[in-house]
């Protein structure tokens, strides 16, 4: 009777014990992938952090920057002598969005002249 009543002889709470443990080391292991994912979030959102970058560097008629850490590239002002726009691997990608920018300002400041219809 002493097993039907819960005593001390009962195995069923160290089988308790062992699946809270289990339960807890389950949900364990995905929360540390979720906050692994989310520091790499945070390091393609801000971009690269590092602050050893090579000389600028020219190509194709812009100046860049590589980081001596991960290889990071951003474009280089060279009459300002500072870094600016976004953090790429791409070199190809950091200047077309350059050039676009350059052409949505020049088409701001400079509007094609309307023409009469004669």
């Amino acid at each position: 009777m002493a097993n039907e009543s819960g005593g001390s002889s009962d195995p069923v709470p160290l089988e308790d014990s062992k699946k809270a443990k289990h339960k807890r080391s389950r949900w364990l292991w995905p929360m540390g992938l979720m906050a692994t994912g989310l520091a790499g979030v945070a390091v393609v959102m801000r971009g690269c952090w590092h602050r050893k970058m090579s000389w600028p560097v020219r190509a194709q008629g812009y100046a860049y920057q590589v980081c001596l850490t991960c290889g990071a590239k951003r474009l280089f002002d060279e009459e300002a002598f500072r870094g600016f726009g976004p953090y790429s691997y791409d070199l190809q990608h950091l200047i077309a969005v350059e050039r676009a920018k350059r052409m949505k300002h020049r088409h701001e400041t400079h509007p094609s002249p309307e023409r009469t219809a004669s």
